[in-house]
């Protein structure tokens, strides 16, 4: 495997990929699939194969499930005080290995190195989050019931399943799987057949810091088969998904079959509402970078730019420059600032949208192509603005690349109606100098999170999923996030 000339990979990831092919890592051991079988893992940024991963069969995803039910007493038994010990020891261990894991993830995932290593600082610090507020949770809690004493007492459901994307698979792996274990619950893992490789490394080194054999699972394997079979399989207590709406509903309705509570959290097309008093630089500053930051792989992402009509065209022409000045380039070459789409499939995806958008009377006022960067047969796209009414289709479906769609407004209630009008519901924002107005447009928006003067925001104990289209089943990053990882049993005691 060769890489870009300007930069050279770590030692210890060079050992690594060595070891390829990857069997999956279930109870505490190696686990390869008995067929032998295998699904190439591919760097987006060379087209070149740097890996192979074992692709299970659902006989063997099941016997994975099995493991973590076996392995669930012991780990829901430790103290609080114990299961913390040995998470904080993995948080610890991730952040010290932080430069090697975000090679991995950005040779993996085509991501930017330097944002790969801010995605493993966050699996870091949300692991710590949630350990924390574990370490709070009154197991048992009085009710106060006239005639009755009555208390609901919480313990942990059992063996949870997550399956994770391929955009941010180490950041979302931190996301799903740190509530779980904090609660006391055991893991299986699934994450996307096209980056599964820091999945791997973790579930190595959570054994390698003393996590019990099967408290953290890893399977691998291509979605339609071993994901379709983790989703089926009635043994699971609590199911996770993040992707596509269009898998979402299969994943739900696999669960609802067996009545496994599931949580979804899926696509998005979120609007930016840009008011005349802005700063237009700035803010055009900070939308051209969220639209191009991991190259638009990001389902809250502001791709629908809703511009009032007296700033638009000094806003458009600031767009335009930033976005044409993108250097597009390896994750791996530090000068890079954007980095290819994941796959083949995905380039062809966003080029047909913008192709569709044009055809249906968008007008594509800067890039719109493939990308080339010498030496390299990459996945790269250029950065992309489009401008036309909004029932186009560029503006209506996900496209999941760097790719925005502008248009106009004059009126605070038509901006409000045109941000509503989607049938997706996970993240918008609106951005003003003016607090009071910045304020009623960001509650009128329908969708799970609204963010004001800046996109893309996550903070920790603030709540973050997404209604509609976007997802069903709670959030992430908060105390109520936790609280879905216990199952509640109410006891009570007649007092006469």
């Amino acid at each position: 495997m060769s890489v870009v000339a300007t930069t050279e990979l770590l030692p210890e990831v060079e050992a690594f990929l060595s070891q390829s092919p990857f069997p999956s890592f279930v109870a505490g051991k190696n686990f390869p699939a008995a067929s032998g079988q295998t699904v190439k893992t591919i760097d987006p940024g060379s087209g070149e194969t740097i890996a192979e991963i074992h692709d299970l069969s659902a006989e063997e995803i099941d016997q994975a499930v099995q493991a973590a039910s076996d392995a669930f007493p012991a780990w829901s038994g430790m103290s609080k005080e114990e299961r913390a010990s040995i998470l904080l020891k993995l948080a610890d261990a991730v952040e010290k290995h932080k430069p090697i894991i975000a090679q991995i993830e950005a040779l993996d995932a085509g991501k930017i190195e330097a944002q790969a290593q801010g995605d493993v600082q966050n699996l870091v610090d949300t692991l710590r989050y949630f350990v924390d507020l574990a370490s709070n949770v009154e197991t048992r809690e009085k009710i106060d019931s006239p005639g009755f004493e009555a208390w609901k007492y919480r313990q942990p459901w059992g063996a949870c399943a997550f399956i994770f994307p391929w955009n941010f698979p180490f950041l979302l792996i931190g996301w799903g799987i740190s509530p779980a274990l904090a609660a006391g619950n055991t893991v299986i893992i699934k994450p996307a057949e096209d980056t599964s490789l820091s999945a791997i490394y973790l579930a190595r080194l959570a054994k390698e810091v003393g996590v019990p054999d099967g408290v953290i699972n890893v399977v691998t394997g291509r979605g339609a088969a071993a994901g379709a079979a983790l989703s089926a399989n009635d043994q699971i207590k609590r199911m996770s998904f993040t992707g596509s709406p269009e898998v979402g509903r299969l994943v739900g309705e696999a669960c609802g079959r067996n009545l496994v509570p599931v949580k979804l959290e899926l696509g998005g097309k979120g609007a930016a509402v840009v008011f005349d008093d802005v700063d237009v630089a700035e803010t055009a500053e900070k939308l051209v970078g969220a639209i191009t930051f991991h190259t638009g792989q990001v389902c809250c992402d502001a791709t629908r730019w809703l511009v009032h009509r007296d700033i638009y065209d000094e806003f458009t022409k600031e767009c335009v420059k930033r976005m044409e000045a993108v250097q597009v380039g390896h994750p791996l070459d530090p000068n890079s600032q954007m980095g290819p789409v994941v796959n083949a499939n995905q380039r062809s995806r966003v080029l047909g949208y913008l192709e569709k958008g044009q055809s249906e009377g968008a007008k594509c006022l800067c890039g719109g192509g493939e990308a080339s960067v010498d030496g390299l047969q990459g996945n790269y796209v250029q950065p992309a603005l489009l401008s036309g009414t909004l029932d186009n289709v560029a503006a209506r479906e996900e496209i999941f690349g760097p790719v925005a769609y502008i248009a106009t407004f004059e009126s605070e209630e038509e901006a409000i109606a045109m941000a509503n009008d989607t049938d997706y519901g996970l993240a918008n924002s609106v951005w003003t100098k003016d607090e009071e107005r910045a304020n009623r447009v960001a509650e009128a928006m329908v969708a799970g999170n609204s963010w004001i003067n800046a996109h893309n925001v996550f903070a920790q104990g603030v709540p973050y999923g997404g209604v509609n289209k976007s997802g069903v089943g709670g959030g992430v990053l908060s105390p109520e996030t936790l609280m879905d990882y216990y199952r509640s049993t109410s006891v009570v005691r007649p007092l006469s």
